[in-house]
């Protein structure tokens, strides 16, 4: 990985039957392949073994001897390994899926002072009560949240052949996509300088 790119992960967040996540992931992964700045990945938790029932002991006090389950294991790595994060997140009665929370919640440090962005969709309101829950939960993590997200109102008949109608949407992900690689720079270079006092 070159210097001034950033490893960038986009994690899909839904594992509901029928859900349209991949499809703004892969449009996402696009913008961020072409913005430049970024080494992108993609996790869909749909492949991924994340159990709701958390072992007893917190992810933060036991840093790298959690006992995580061995089929979350190339999630645990793709995490530590980000220097910056997507978040693609639908709204499930005004909040964000079980599956993105679990997935979160069985991680600690893989969040610690990297940069978070959002990326949401929905109905009406394109998913921004998920995104305002989000930004409180990373927070408590350590991450910093970028302000400029993505928000895609009506989706499944405001996008067509796996883009959105709204050509302005590519000027809103380079913007948010800006700010990322801007906080993920300045933190992975604060984080090889000083150990982030956790």
């Amino acid at each position: 990985m070159e210097k001034n790119t950033h490893k960038l992960v986009i994690v899909v967040g839904s594992v509901r039957d029928g859900r349209f996540g991949p499809v703004v992931a892969e449009w996402v992964a696009q913008q961020a392949t072409t913005h430049g700045g970024f080494e992108v990945e993609v996790v869909d938790l749909a492949g991924i073994d994340i159990p709701l029932a958390l072992p007893a002991v917190s992810p933060k006090h036991a840093g790298d001897d959690y006992p995580r389950p061995a089929g979350m294991a190339a999630l645990t790595s793709a995490l530590a390994g980000a220097d910056a994060f997507v978040l693609v997140t639908p709204e499930y009665n005004h909040s964000y899926p079980a599956s993105l929370k679990a997935a979160i919640d069985w991680h600690f440090t893989q969040w610690t002072a990297k940069p978070v962005a959002f990326v949401s969709y929905g109905g009406t309101a394109g998913g921004r009560h998920a995104v305002l829950h989000l930004e409180n939960v990373l927070t408590e993590l350590h991450a910093v949240t970028i302000r400029d997200g993505l928000a895609f109102p009506n989706c499944f008949t405001a996008w067509q052949d796996g883009c959105p109608l709204d050509h302005a949407a590519v000027g809103y992900a380079k913007t948010l996509l800006d700010q990322l690689s801007w906080w993920a720079g300045a933190l992975r270079t604060a984080r090889d300088t000083v150990p982030y006092p956790a």
